[in-house]
């Protein structure tokens, strides 16, 4: 079975989420401004729009992730670091681009600022439980503690 991922332009000249080549895990997602740029000062947080609108198969959502070259290049990263589009939100995809820089970055109109990779999930009962029937070999160590033993 093959899954579509449907999408609704806001406008006419919005850029479709575009796959890199083939295998491309993700999808590069465009800014839509309504200037050729914006510039975001550094540990500035700024909400740059796509205009798309995007359903999302159920059973999955879409993670937004940095782009290696924004990210590495000019230090611009999405602020929330992974960003989860819900399979039941049909608004507007729109992300917030933090500035991890010292000096002022601008993104301009049509850029590519973020990937988004479709990922199925888990839909989960919780169970609350007095006690695990069972204990592993980490047991209550926490942070580092693989290895050490």
């Amino acid at each position: 079975m093959k899954l579509e991922l449907n999408v609704k332009k806001l406008y006419d000249d919005a850029i479709l989420p575009k796959k890199g080549t083939k295998e491309s895990a993700g999808y590069d997602v465009y800014a839509y401004l309504d200037s050729d740029k914006v510039s975001i000062n550094p540990g500035e947080t700024l909400m740059i729009h796509t205009g798309i609108c995007y359903k999302i198969p159920d059973g999955y959502f879409a993670g937004i992730y940095a782009r290696s070259g924004i990210a590495s290049k000019r230090n611009l990263r999405p602020a929330n670091c992974v960003g989860v589009i819900d399979s039941d939100y049909r608004g507007e995809l729109m992300i917030p681009i933090y500035n991890d820089s010292d000096k002022v970055q601008t993104i301009e109109n049509k850029e590519r600022i973020a990937q988004m990779i479709v990922q199925p999930y888990l839909n989960l009962d919780i169970n609350v439980i007095d006690e695990f029937d069972d204990d592993s070999e980490r047991s209550l160590d926490g942070f580092g503690s693989t290895g050490n033993k």
